[in-house]
Protein backbone atom coordinates (compact mmCIF):
# COMPACT_ATOMS: atom_id res chain seq x y z
CA UNK A 1 0.00 0.00 0.00
CA UNK A 2 1.38 3.40 -1.01
CA UNK A 3 2.03 5.89 1.75
CA UNK A 4 3.06 9.39 0.72
CA UNK A 5 6.33 10.80 2.01
CA UNK A 6 5.61 12.59 5.28
CA UNK A 7 8.17 15.24 4.28
CA UNK A 8 6.49 16.11 0.95
CA UNK A 9 5.76 19.65 2.13
CA UNK A 10 9.07 20.30 3.87
CA UNK A 11 10.06 23.13 1.54
CA UNK A 12 11.63 21.34 -1.42
CA UNK A 13 8.67 22.43 -3.56
CA UNK A 14 7.51 26.03 -3.68
CA UNK A 15 3.97 27.07 -4.54
CA UNK A 16 2.66 30.08 -6.44
CA UNK A 17 -0.74 31.72 -6.47
CA UNK A 18 -2.82 31.12 -9.58
CA UNK A 19 -3.85 34.60 -10.62
CA UNK A 20 -6.44 36.25 -8.42
CA UNK A 21 -7.59 33.14 -6.59
CA UNK A 22 -7.07 31.10 -3.46
CA UNK A 23 -5.24 28.34 -5.35
CA UNK A 24 -1.52 27.69 -4.95
CA UNK A 25 0.14 25.54 -7.59
CA UNK A 26 3.53 23.84 -7.41
CA UNK A 27 6.16 25.61 -9.49
CA UNK A 28 6.52 22.37 -11.43
CA UNK A 29 3.42 20.36 -12.35
CA UNK A 30 3.40 16.92 -13.96
CA UNK A 31 1.72 16.51 -17.34
CA UNK A 32 0.48 13.13 -18.53
CA UNK A 33 0.40 13.96 -22.25
CA UNK A 34 2.93 11.24 -23.06
CA UNK A 35 4.48 8.28 -21.18
CA UNK A 36 1.32 7.46 -19.23
CA UNK A 37 -0.89 5.89 -21.90
CA UNK A 38 -1.88 2.32 -22.66
CA UNK A 39 1.31 1.82 -24.66
CA UNK A 40 3.41 2.43 -21.54
CA UNK A 41 4.28 0.16 -18.63
CA UNK A 42 1.78 0.79 -15.84
CA UNK A 43 4.23 0.14 -13.01
CA UNK A 44 6.58 2.81 -14.37
CA UNK A 45 3.76 5.33 -14.74
CA UNK A 46 2.64 4.63 -11.18
CA UNK A 47 6.19 5.00 -9.91
CA UNK A 48 6.49 8.44 -11.55
CA UNK A 49 3.18 9.61 -10.09
CA UNK A 50 4.16 8.43 -6.61
CA UNK A 51 7.55 10.10 -6.89
CA UNK A 52 6.02 13.36 -8.09
CA UNK A 53 3.63 13.58 -5.16
CA UNK A 54 6.40 12.66 -2.73
CA UNK A 55 8.36 15.65 -4.09
CA UNK A 56 5.49 18.03 -3.40
CA UNK A 57 3.96 18.03 -6.88
CA UNK A 58 0.26 18.32 -6.18
CA UNK A 59 -0.94 19.27 -9.68
CA UNK A 60 -1.43 16.61 -12.35
CA UNK A 61 -2.44 17.81 -15.81
CA UNK A 62 -4.42 15.58 -18.16
CA UNK A 63 -6.75 15.77 -21.16
CA UNK A 64 -9.32 13.40 -22.58
CA UNK A 65 -7.15 12.57 -25.60
CA UNK A 66 -3.86 11.94 -23.76
CA UNK A 67 -2.37 8.51 -24.30
CA UNK A 68 -1.79 7.02 -26.69
CA UNK A 69 -4.37 5.61 -27.35
CA UNK A 70 -6.84 8.41 -26.57
CA UNK A 71 -8.17 8.29 -23.04
CA UNK A 72 -5.63 5.85 -21.66
CA UNK A 73 -3.60 8.40 -19.70
CA UNK A 74 -6.77 9.18 -17.76
CA UNK A 75 -7.35 5.46 -17.28
CA UNK A 76 -3.81 5.08 -15.93
CA UNK A 77 -4.32 7.97 -13.56
CA UNK A 78 -7.67 6.51 -12.53
CA UNK A 79 -6.04 3.23 -11.55
CA UNK A 80 -3.40 5.05 -9.51
CA UNK A 81 -6.13 7.18 -7.99
CA UNK A 82 -7.99 4.08 -6.87
CA UNK A 83 -4.91 2.16 -5.70
CA UNK A 84 -2.83 4.95 -4.16
CA UNK A 85 -4.12 8.51 -4.21
CA UNK A 86 -7.67 8.17 -2.91
CA UNK A 87 -6.69 8.98 0.72
CA UNK A 88 -4.92 12.11 -0.59
CA UNK A 89 -7.63 13.43 -2.93
CA UNK A 90 -8.01 16.68 -0.99
CA UNK A 91 -4.27 17.37 -1.46
CA UNK A 92 -4.38 16.91 -5.23
CA UNK A 93 -5.20 19.44 -7.93
CA UNK A 94 -6.27 17.54 -11.03
CA UNK A 95 -7.06 19.05 -14.40
CA UNK A 96 -8.42 17.68 -17.64
CA UNK A 97 -9.47 19.17 -20.97
CA UNK A 98 -11.63 18.60 -24.03
CA UNK A 99 -11.63 20.04 -27.52
CA UNK A 100 -9.25 17.97 -29.63
CA UNK A 101 -10.47 14.97 -31.62
CA UNK A 102 -11.50 12.17 -29.26
CA UNK A 103 -14.02 9.95 -31.05
CA UNK A 104 -15.37 9.71 -34.62
CA UNK A 105 -18.31 11.66 -35.92
CA UNK A 106 -19.35 15.31 -35.80
CA UNK A 107 -19.51 15.52 -31.98
CA UNK A 108 -16.12 14.05 -31.13
CA UNK A 109 -14.08 17.27 -31.08
CA UNK A 110 -14.23 21.06 -30.77
CA UNK A 111 -16.19 23.03 -28.19
CA UNK A 112 -19.87 22.34 -28.55
CA UNK A 113 -21.86 21.90 -25.36
CA UNK A 114 -22.43 18.27 -26.30
CA UNK A 115 -18.75 17.51 -26.77
CA UNK A 116 -17.57 19.25 -23.60
CA UNK A 117 -20.27 17.72 -21.39
CA UNK A 118 -19.88 14.21 -22.79
CA UNK A 119 -16.09 14.45 -22.66
CA UNK A 120 -15.98 15.51 -19.03
CA UNK A 121 -18.42 12.80 -17.94
CA UNK A 122 -16.22 10.18 -19.64
CA UNK A 123 -13.04 11.68 -18.15
CA UNK A 124 -14.44 11.55 -14.63
CA UNK A 125 -15.37 7.91 -15.12
CA UNK A 126 -11.92 7.01 -16.45
CA UNK A 127 -10.15 8.82 -13.60
CA UNK A 128 -12.40 7.47 -10.82
CA UNK A 129 -13.25 11.02 -9.76
CA UNK A 130 -16.44 12.80 -8.78
CA UNK A 131 -15.02 16.15 -9.92
CA UNK A 132 -11.87 17.70 -11.37
CA UNK A 133 -10.25 20.75 -9.87
CA UNK A 134 -10.06 22.56 -13.18
CA UNK A 135 -11.60 21.79 -16.57
CA UNK A 136 -10.21 23.45 -19.70
CA UNK A 137 -11.51 24.24 -23.11
CA UNK A 138 -8.46 22.69 -24.77
CA UNK A 139 -8.34 24.89 -27.85
CA UNK A 140 -10.16 27.76 -29.50
CA UNK A 141 -13.02 26.68 -31.77
CA UNK A 142 -13.48 29.09 -34.71
CA UNK A 143 -16.99 27.80 -35.49
CA UNK A 144 -18.85 27.13 -32.23
CA UNK A 145 -20.14 30.38 -30.72
CA UNK A 146 -17.97 31.40 -27.79
CA UNK A 147 -21.13 32.02 -25.78
CA UNK A 148 -22.03 28.34 -26.07
CA UNK A 149 -18.60 27.18 -24.97
CA UNK A 150 -18.32 29.59 -22.06
CA UNK A 151 -21.87 28.93 -20.84
CA UNK A 152 -21.01 25.22 -20.82
CA UNK A 153 -18.02 25.95 -18.60
CA UNK A 154 -20.25 27.99 -16.30
CA UNK A 155 -22.74 25.14 -16.06
CA UNK A 156 -20.01 22.57 -15.44
CA UNK A 157 -18.91 24.50 -12.35
CA UNK A 158 -22.49 24.96 -11.18
CA UNK A 159 -23.10 21.23 -11.57
CA UNK A 160 -20.11 20.51 -9.33
CA UNK A 161 -18.18 18.57 -11.98
CA UNK A 162 -15.29 21.06 -11.81
CA UNK A 163 -14.26 23.51 -9.13
CA UNK A 164 -12.62 25.90 -11.61
CA UNK A 165 -12.36 26.36 -15.37
CA UNK A 166 -9.63 27.46 -17.74
CA UNK A 167 -8.81 27.95 -21.39
CA UNK A 168 -5.88 26.73 -23.45
CA UNK A 169 -4.30 28.03 -26.65
CA UNK A 170 -6.90 30.77 -27.20
CA UNK A 171 -6.00 33.89 -29.22
CA UNK A 172 -6.05 37.07 -27.17
CA UNK A 173 -9.36 38.42 -28.50
CA UNK A 174 -11.19 35.18 -27.72
CA UNK A 175 -9.46 34.98 -24.34
CA UNK A 176 -10.62 38.47 -23.48
CA UNK A 177 -14.20 37.55 -24.36
CA UNK A 178 -13.94 34.36 -22.28
CA UNK A 179 -12.62 36.17 -19.21
CA UNK A 180 -15.44 38.72 -19.28
CA UNK A 181 -18.24 36.24 -20.06
CA UNK A 182 -17.22 33.99 -17.20
CA UNK A 183 -16.66 36.83 -14.74
CA UNK A 184 -20.05 38.37 -15.55
CA UNK A 185 -21.57 35.08 -14.41
CA UNK A 186 -19.49 34.91 -11.22
CA UNK A 187 -17.22 32.16 -12.58
CA UNK A 188 -13.64 33.39 -12.60
CA UNK A 189 -11.31 31.92 -15.22
CA UNK A 190 -8.59 30.39 -13.09
CA UNK A 191 -5.92 29.53 -15.66
CA UNK A 192 -4.71 30.16 -19.17
CA UNK A 193 -2.56 27.28 -20.40
CA UNK A 194 -0.20 28.04 -23.25
CA UNK A 195 2.92 26.78 -24.98
CA UNK A 196 5.86 28.81 -23.71
CA UNK A 197 9.60 28.24 -23.78
CA UNK A 198 12.85 29.88 -24.82
CA UNK A 199 12.23 28.94 -28.46
CA UNK A 200 8.50 29.72 -28.48
CA UNK A 201 7.64 33.02 -26.83
CA UNK A 202 4.24 33.68 -28.41
CA UNK A 203 2.41 34.20 -25.08
CA UNK A 204 4.93 36.89 -24.18
CA UNK A 205 5.11 38.55 -27.59
CA UNK A 206 1.36 38.48 -28.30
CA UNK A 207 0.37 39.99 -24.98
CA UNK A 208 -1.31 36.82 -23.68
CA UNK A 209 0.79 36.91 -20.49
CA UNK A 210 -0.03 40.54 -19.75
CA UNK A 211 -3.69 40.04 -20.58
CA UNK A 212 -3.95 37.11 -18.17
CA UNK A 213 -2.25 39.10 -15.44
CA UNK A 214 -4.57 42.08 -15.91
CA UNK A 215 -7.59 39.79 -15.63
CA UNK A 216 -6.33 37.98 -12.55
CA UNK A 217 -5.88 34.74 -14.52
CA UNK A 218 -2.92 32.51 -13.76
CA UNK A 219 -0.66 31.51 -16.65
CA UNK A 220 0.60 27.93 -16.72
CA UNK A 221 3.09 26.93 -19.41
CA UNK A 222 3.32 23.64 -21.27
CA UNK A 223 6.14 22.32 -23.45
CA UNK A 224 8.73 24.25 -21.40
CA UNK A 225 11.57 22.20 -22.90
CA UNK A 226 10.28 22.39 -26.49
CA UNK A 227 9.67 18.65 -26.62
CA UNK A 228 13.29 18.00 -25.64
CA UNK A 229 15.03 20.52 -27.88
CA UNK A 230 15.94 22.53 -24.78
CA UNK A 231 17.92 19.70 -23.23
CA UNK A 232 21.50 18.59 -23.61
CA UNK A 233 20.38 15.67 -25.79
CA UNK A 234 20.67 17.50 -29.12
CA UNK A 235 23.47 19.99 -28.41
CA UNK A 236 25.96 17.85 -30.36
CA UNK A 237 23.66 17.84 -33.38
CA UNK A 238 23.19 14.07 -33.23
CA UNK A 239 19.81 12.35 -33.19
CA UNK A 240 20.04 9.23 -31.04
CA UNK A 241 17.90 6.20 -31.92
CA UNK A 242 16.05 6.23 -28.60
CA UNK A 243 15.27 9.95 -28.70
CA UNK A 244 11.83 11.50 -29.11
CA UNK A 245 13.04 13.15 -32.32
CA UNK A 246 14.04 9.80 -33.83
CA UNK A 247 10.51 8.51 -33.21
CA UNK A 248 9.18 11.55 -35.08
CA UNK A 249 5.75 11.85 -33.46
CA UNK A 250 5.62 15.48 -32.33
CA UNK A 251 9.30 16.44 -32.38
CA UNK A 252 10.62 15.91 -35.89
CA UNK A 253 14.13 15.95 -37.36
CA UNK A 254 13.35 19.04 -39.42
CA UNK A 255 12.84 20.98 -36.17
CA UNK A 256 16.56 20.76 -35.49
CA UNK A 257 17.59 23.47 -37.94
CA UNK A 258 21.00 25.11 -37.97
CA UNK A 259 19.49 28.21 -36.39
CA UNK A 260 17.91 26.20 -33.55
CA UNK A 261 21.08 24.19 -33.04
CA UNK A 262 23.12 27.37 -32.83
CA UNK A 263 20.71 28.80 -30.24
CA UNK A 264 20.65 25.75 -27.99
CA UNK A 265 24.44 25.53 -28.06
CA UNK A 266 24.81 29.14 -26.96
CA UNK A 267 22.09 28.71 -24.32
CA UNK A 268 23.84 25.60 -23.06
CA UNK A 269 27.02 27.61 -22.53
CA UNK A 270 25.16 30.10 -20.33
CA UNK A 271 23.55 27.24 -18.42
CA UNK A 272 26.96 25.70 -17.75
CA UNK A 273 28.15 29.01 -16.32
CA UNK A 274 25.17 28.87 -13.95
CA UNK A 275 26.06 25.27 -13.00
CA UNK A 276 22.84 24.10 -14.59
CA UNK A 277 21.93 21.82 -17.46
CA UNK A 278 20.20 23.42 -20.42
CA UNK A 279 16.88 21.88 -19.30
CA UNK A 280 17.29 23.22 -15.77
CA UNK A 281 18.01 26.72 -17.03
CA UNK A 282 15.11 26.60 -19.51
CA UNK A 283 12.69 25.77 -16.69
CA UNK A 284 14.24 28.36 -14.39
CA UNK A 285 13.92 31.03 -17.10
CA UNK A 286 10.17 30.47 -17.27
CA UNK A 287 9.86 30.71 -13.49
CA UNK A 288 11.92 33.89 -13.16
CA UNK A 289 8.72 35.97 -13.36
CA UNK A 290 5.87 35.57 -10.92
CA UNK A 291 3.16 35.80 -13.61
CA UNK A 292 4.01 32.21 -14.58
CA UNK A 293 2.41 30.28 -11.74
CA UNK A 294 3.59 26.81 -12.84
CA UNK A 295 5.27 24.93 -15.67
CA UNK A 296 4.04 21.53 -16.83
CA UNK A 297 6.78 19.00 -17.45
CA UNK A 298 6.59 15.53 -18.90
CA UNK A 299 8.83 12.69 -17.80
CA UNK A 300 9.71 9.20 -18.96
CA UNK A 301 11.18 8.21 -15.59
CA UNK A 302 11.33 9.42 -12.02
CA UNK A 303 15.04 10.10 -12.53
CA UNK A 304 14.27 12.48 -15.39
CA UNK A 305 11.63 14.20 -13.31
CA UNK A 306 14.12 14.56 -10.48
CA UNK A 307 16.60 16.24 -12.80
CA UNK A 308 13.93 18.70 -13.91
CA UNK A 309 13.16 19.55 -10.29
CA UNK A 310 16.79 20.60 -9.85
CA UNK A 311 15.85 23.76 -11.76
CA UNK A 312 14.03 25.02 -8.68
CA UNK A 313 17.31 25.42 -6.82
CA UNK A 314 18.13 28.56 -8.81
CA UNK A 315 15.44 30.55 -10.64
CA UNK A 316 17.20 33.89 -10.28
CA UNK A 317 19.05 35.52 -13.17
CA UNK A 318 21.44 38.44 -13.25
CA UNK A 319 20.78 41.31 -15.65
CA UNK A 320 23.83 40.22 -17.61
CA UNK A 321 22.51 36.66 -17.98
CA UNK A 322 19.08 37.86 -19.06
CA UNK A 323 20.60 40.20 -21.64
CA UNK A 324 22.76 37.40 -23.04
CA UNK A 325 19.79 35.04 -23.26
CA UNK A 326 17.64 37.72 -24.88
CA UNK A 327 20.26 38.31 -27.55
CA UNK A 328 20.30 34.61 -28.40
CA UNK A 329 16.55 34.06 -28.60
CA UNK A 330 15.58 37.34 -30.29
Amino acid sequence: MYQADINRYDGKMKYRRAGRSGILLPEVSLGLWQNFGGDNIFSRSKEMLHYAFDQGITHFDLANNYGPPNGTAEETFGMVMKQSFLPYRKELFISTKAGHEMWPGPYGEWNSRKNLMDSLDASLQRMNLEYVDVFYSHRYDPVTPLEETMQTLVDIVRQGKALYVGISKYPSDAAGFAYKYLQDRDIHCLLYQGKYNLLHREPELSGILQQAKENGVGFIGFSPLAQGLLTDRYVDGQIKEDSRMAKGNFLKKEHLTEDVLNKIRKLSEIAAQRNQSLAEMALAWLLKDDFVCSVIVGASSKEQLGRNLNALKNVSFSEKELAAIQEIIS
